[in-house]
Order: C-alpha cells, then sequence, then structure tokens
C-alpha cells in the first residue's frame, strides 16, 4: 500500500476509556527494552482510542515525502496502490513516475496499446496487475466517462481492484470512511489485537474485516482529513515499526494495548502459513542472433511474462530443431549456463542456447521482433532475461 501525506490538523478528539475500542487494558510488558531505546518511546495516553493514537503517530512521524503524497486524484494514488502490492517504494518510484510521464490521466492509459503497457511495467513484477490496470483504465472510459466512481462500493466492480485497495483509494481521494486490510494491517491487528489463526483463511479475514470496520474514526467535521491520516497510518506502522522481522514495539503507538507484545508473541502473530514445497519447472531459450540483432516473441498475454518480449522458448534439448520449426537457420550453437529464477508459486530453471543465425525466414513474423543492443536495456523484457543479455554483452562474452 503506498504512503501518502496527511495535512497537519488540530489535536485530535480525545475519547474516554470507556468508549475505547482499542483492545484490553494496559499491561507493563514482562521485559523492558535498553534505557536508550526506552528513551526513545513515543508517550501517548492509553485512554484515546485506537484510531485516535494512530491519526496522532501519522502526522507526527509517518512517512510524507513520497511522490504519489499530496494528491486527491484518485487515478494516481490507484496507480501507486496497484504498483505497491508486493513491491517495495523504493522499487516502484521509478516505474511510477515513468508511468506518469507517459500516461498521466486514466484516458491516456486506455487509448495506449497494450504492448506498450506491459513494456512500460517490465521488470516490476506480477504483470496481471499491468493487464488490469489497462482493462480498468478502459471500463472507467467507457462505463465512468473516464471519471473515478466516486465511492469504494463501486471502485472495488472495477478490474483488479479489491476490497482493501478500493477503500484506499476511496479513502485518500474522498475521504470515505472505508477500512483497508492489505498485508502490513493485517500483521497490525493480529498483534495488537491477539488474532490468532492462518490470515488467509475465511474465518480470520472475517474477523478482521468486522475490527478494521469497527476500529475506524468516528464520523465527524473532520472526517475526511482523520481518514487520510489513519489510513496512511496503518500503513507506515506496518512498514515502518510493526514489521515482519523485529517489529519497533519501544515507538508504537499503540504498544500500551498490545496484546502480542503484553504475552511476548510478537514473533507468533500473525500465525505463520505452514511452508509448502516450491515447485520445480525448466525451460530452454533460444538466443537468436542475426546482423547483430537478437530475436524476441511475443509471449501469450496470459502466464509468466505474460504480454511481453522474450526469448524464445523450447520443450527438449535439440535447439536446431527448435531454430528451423521457427523459420531460423542456425550456424553455430552454443548452449549457456543455466539460470534460476524464483516466482511466486514455483522456481524456474531456464538454459539459454546461443545461436548464429545463418539464414532467417520466420514462419510467424508477427509473433516476432527484432532489438539492437542499444534496446536491451529498455525494450520491455522480462527483467532475468534483461539481466542474461546485459550482463553478458558488458562482460565482453559475446
Amino acid at each position: 500500500m503506498a504512503a501518502r501525506a496527511c495535512p497537519a490538523a488540530p489535536a485530535p478528539r480525545r475519547s474516554s476509556a470507556s468508549c475505547s475500542s482499542s483492545g484490553p487494558p494496559s499491561t507493563a510488558p514482562a521485559a523492558r527494552s535498553s534505557d536508550d531505546a526506552a528513551a526513545s518511546v513515543i508517550p501517548m495516553p492509553i485512554s484515546d482510542a485506537f484510531a485516535e493514537r494512530i491519526i496522532r503517530w501519522q502526522r507526527s512521524h509517518g512517512r510524507h515525502a513520497l511522490p504519489w503524497q499530496n494528491t486527491r486524484d484518485p487515478y494516481r494514488i490507484w496507480l501507486s496502490e496497484i504498483m505497491l502490492q508486493q513491491t517495495q517504494v523504493a522499487t516502484v518510484i521509478p516505474y511510477y513516475e515513468r508511468f506518469l510521464a507517459r500516461y498521466p490521466d486514466v484516458a491516456s492509459l486506455a487509448a495506449a496499446p497494450d504492448a506498450d503497457v506491459m513494456a512500460l511495467w517490465a521488470g516490476l513484477g506480477y504483470y496481471t496487475r499491468a493487464r488490469n490496470l489497462h482493462r480498468c483504465a478502459r471500463e472507467i472510459v467507457a462505463q465512468w466517462e473516464g471519471r473515478f466512481p466516486p465511492d469504494a462500493e463501486r471502485i472495488a466492480t472495477l478490474p483488479g481492484i479489491g476490497r482493501s485497495t478500493a477503500a484506499a483509494v476511496a479513502a485518500f481521494a474522498y475521504g470515505e470512511r472505508a477500512a483497508i486490510l492489505d498485508g502490513n494491517v493485517r500483521r497490525v491487528f493480529a498483534r495488537h489485537f491477539g488474532m490468532a489463526g492462518d490470515p488467509a483463511s475465511a474465518k480470520v479475514q472475517a474477523g478482521m474485516w468486522e475490527r478494521a470496520d469497527a476500529e475506524l474514526p468516528a464520523p465527524g467535521p473532520a472526517q475526511a482529513d482523520d481518514m487520510r491520516a489513519y489510513t496512511q497510518g496503518l500503513m507506515d506502522l506496518g512498514a515502518t515499526l510493526c514489521t515482519r522481522g523485529v517489529p519497533d514495539c519501544a515507538r508504537c503507538p499503540v504498544r500500551e494495548t498490545c496484546v502480542a507484545l503484553r504475552e511476548a508473541r510478537q514473533h507468533e502473530l500473525p500465525t505463520p502459513r505452514k511452508r509448502k514445497a516450491v515447485p520445480e519447472r525448466s525451460a530452454h531459450l533460444l538466443w537468436v542472433e542475426h546482423r547483430g540483432r537478437t530475436l524476441f516473441e511475443r509471449r501469450p498475454p496470459s502466464g509468466i511474462w505474460g504480454g511481453l518480449l522474450s526469448l524464445p522458448e523450447f520443450e527438449g534439448e535439440d535447439a536446431a530443431a527448435a531454430c528451423r520449426r521457427l523459420g531460423v537457420e542456425p550456424g553455430q550453437i552454443d548452449r549457456l549456463d543455466p539460470f534460476v529464477h524464483t516466482f511466486t508459486h514455483f522456481r524456474l530453471t531456464a538454459t539459454p542456447w546461443r545461436v548464429a543465425a545463418a539464414g532467417i525466414a520466420l514462419r510467424e513474423a508477427d509473433r516476432h521482433e527484432w532489438l539492437e543492443p542499444e534496446r536491451l536495456a529498455d525494450g520491455g523484457l522480462p527483467a532475468p532475461i534483461k539481466k542474461l543479455l546485459c550482463d553478458r554483452r558488458q562482460g565482453g562474452l559475446f
């Protein structure tokens, strides 16, 4: 989820302990951190509601300087939210800036050719996001006259936008009281409220959504600004303090009511999922060169690297026969060292075969494209393919 700036506001409203829904009463943890760590503790009155403590902490200590902040444009907010799914902020920033430079609004994205969108996304991974992004832009233009739907419920009907992403867009763009529940927020809720069980299970998910709705800031004149700060605060807390590895509990604004801290269960919550064996797959790739250019093939829209240009793939180990099926008469053929790339659900071992073409008569020319060496770095190639080609060329191996 994205980090955004929230405008400064007067001190938030305070709630009595009787109306707080922030969890169990405060109990001093069994062990304290070092004096240095204790000195960095942010004093927070435990009578405040959970949301109010998150809001105040975000305004003082949250993230405020990322490129998708300081906007109420739902297009820019949506773009950042999609890019940030399962991807680190530092990786997203250059892609986000390039994407906006090319497609500054939903209409320009909707009008773009599929291949151009996929090429611009290349290297960011999880390519279904890019395909859904493009489909979504076209649907907004066709069904909503180029304007984003006005609330989370209708935003969630668009391709590739789930309940949490829709809520984030609506909260940041419109100030709507809509609860988010991304991976970081699930971790915060699991620890703070002591919610055990597989976070991906339907039962635990339902409980977390119920909790997320219950903890929203109260309606009122400051609702829009409070919702932006609260939503961003949950994201920031999960990304910077309540992290997966070693949480920084001493600086947490809601530590006084955290079940995991009180019971020393930070590393047990959320409940770890059982690890499954990662399936292994293998592939052989043709690296065909002719007159200084490299041959690429447009991959099918679905599947790994869907819609991107990549080296032609073949089964078996007969590279010469694979070349002839393409319409390439092979000259010298060299088998290169395999490389391994791990996807979300499997591990791929790919073996490249470098082929010096003696003649070309491509059978499906519309699926293939020749790229000059200078275009390899920005030709919209899958990251491991681009790395393979660029590294070997820079190393002077070819």
